[in-house]
C-alpha cells in the first residue's frame, strides 16, 4: 500500500502540471460557454426585436376601443393595458399643460408636451381628469396651444410614472398621476393618453409618438434564459477547477482498493498412524 500525498499549499498544488492541464481544458470549455451565452443574447435581442415590430404593428393597426371600456379613472392599471389603442373625448386645459424635460426621440434630447384632458361623454369618467401626452418638441417655444373645444382623440394608454421632483414652472420631470392630481384636481386616470391622432389637428411642431411600449420589451426571454444558462455552465467549469485543486492541496484519500488478505495456511498431511 503506498501513502497518501502530502498535503501542500493551494498555490503549489494549482502549479502541479496536471491542474495546469486541466485548467486550460476547463478555461476553453468556459470560453466556448461564453461564446454560446454571447450567441444566444445576441439571438435573444434579434428575435425580441421582430417580435416588438409586430406587436407595434398590431397596435397599429387595431381599432380603437373606448376608453371607459379598457380603464376607469381611480382604479388600478394593468401591465396588459400598455398600448392599448383607445378613443375618447373631452376638452384640453391649456392653462394646466407642462413640459416634460429630458425625454428623448430619434436621439435627439427634448420635451413631452403633457396637457390635462376633462373628459366629457363618459359614463365613468364624465368630468375626470385624463393626462395626455400630446407629442414631442425639440424646444419650449415648439409647444403649441392645445386645440380648444371638444376634441376627439385616439391614442395609446401607458402606466403613470413613478413620482418626480414634483410640478414648478410649468415643468415636471415625471408623468405621475399622484402629484398631477395636487395640481388639476381629479378623478384622475392611473395612466396617461399618447396622441396617435386628433381631430381637430394640432400643430405639426408637437411630434406624434410610436406606441408606448412595456419594460424589458425588444428582448426574447427563451434566449435570454439560453444565455444565462451557457454563462452559468462556464462559471461552473472555473469552480470545478478550483475545487479539485483544494482537494489536491489537502492530499488525496488512500486507494480504495483493500489489500489483499493472508493465504488461508496450508493444512499439513497427517502420518499415517502406524499400525
Amino acid at each position: 500500500m503506498t501513502d497518501p500525498e502530502a498535503p501542500t499549499t493551494l498555490w503549489r498544488a494549482a502549479r502541479r502540471p496536471r491542474m495546469l492541464l486541466l485548467l486550460l481544458l476547463l478555461l476553453g470549455a468556459a470560453a466556448v460557454c461564453g461564446r454560446l451565452g454571447a450567441w444566444q443574447l445576441d439571438r435573444a435581442e434579434v428575435r425580441g426585436v421582430r417580435a416588438e415590430e409586430r406587436h407595434v404593428a398590431e397596435l397599429v393597426a387595431a381599432d380603437p376601443v373606448p376608453l371607459d371600456d379598457v380603464l376607469a379613472p381611480q382604479t388600478a392599471f394593468h401591465g396588459d393595458m400598455v398600448g392599448r389603442k383607445v378613443a375618447v373625448t373631452g376638452a384640453y386645459d391649456a392653462d394646466g399643460q407642462l413640459l416634460v424635460p429630458g425625454r428623448a426621440h430619434d436621439g435627439v434630447t427634448g420635451y413631452l408636451v403633457l396637457t390635462p384632458l376633462r373628459v366629457t361623454g363618459g359614463a365613468a369618467g364624465d368630468g375626470a381628469v385624463l393626462p395626455v401626452v400630446r407629442g414631442w418638441v425639440a424646444s419650449p417655444d415648439d409647444a403649441d396651444e392645445p386645440p380648444a373645444g371638444d376634441v376627439d382623440l385616439v391614442g395609446y394608454l401607458q402606466v403613470s410614472e413613478s413620482a418626480g421632483s414634483g410640478v414648478r414652472d410649468g415643468r415636471t420631470d415625471a408623468i405621475s398621476s399622484p402629484e398631477l392630481l395636487n395640481v388639476w384636481g381629479g378623478p384622475i386616470w392611473t395612466g396617461y393618453l399618447v396622441v396617435a391622432a386628433s381631430d381637430p389637428a394640432q400643430a405639426p411642431s408637437v411630434v406624434l409618438l410610436d406606441p408606448p411600449r412595456s419594460p424589458g420589451a425588444g428582448l426574447n426571454i427563451q434566449n435570454l434564459a439560453y444565455a444565462a444558462q451557457w454563462w452559468i455552465f462556464g462559471g461552473f467549469a472555473v469552480l470545478l477547477w478550483w475545487r479539485l485543486v483544494r482537494d489536491e492541496a489537502a492530499g488525496r484519500p488512500p486507494e480504495a482498493a483493500a489489500t489483499p488478505a493472508d493465504p488461508p495456511a496450508t493444512p499439513t498431511p497427517t502420518e499415517p498412524a502406524p499400525h
